[in-house]
């Protein structure tokens, strides 16, 4: 059975340190020192990870992402949460409630 507890509008997150990061042809890639991986966050993804260099609530980054791209609030939540997961998933973000 998976405990995993989808991400709250009202959680913080932030960047975990140690990771390498450069912008490639208007994506956003990454190395993980702590695991070696490699990460492509894609144009999107980019954006959320600049948002997140200081603790910043999950909410606020739905409102600039909806600001940001014509998408409707319950997909632009959805997908947010979803992507904010994985990154914890990966050890890339902390969450702090």
């Amino acid at each position: 059975m998976n405990t995993f507890e989808m991400i709250a509008l009202e959680d913080t997150v932030t960047q975990v340190k140690g990771i390498i990061c450069s912008d490639m042809a208007g994506e956003k890639v990454m190395l993980s020192v702590k695991n070696g991986k490699y990460y492509n966050l894609g144009e999107t993804g980019g954006v959320i990870w600049d948002l997140i260099e200081n603790p910043i609530k999950v909410r606020e980054i739905v409102e600039s992402m909806k600001a940001e791209y014509d998408v409707n609030d319950q997909e632009c939540e959805i997908q947010v949460r979803s992507f904010l997961d994985n990154l914890i998933r990966e050890g890339l973000i902390h969450k702090n409630i």
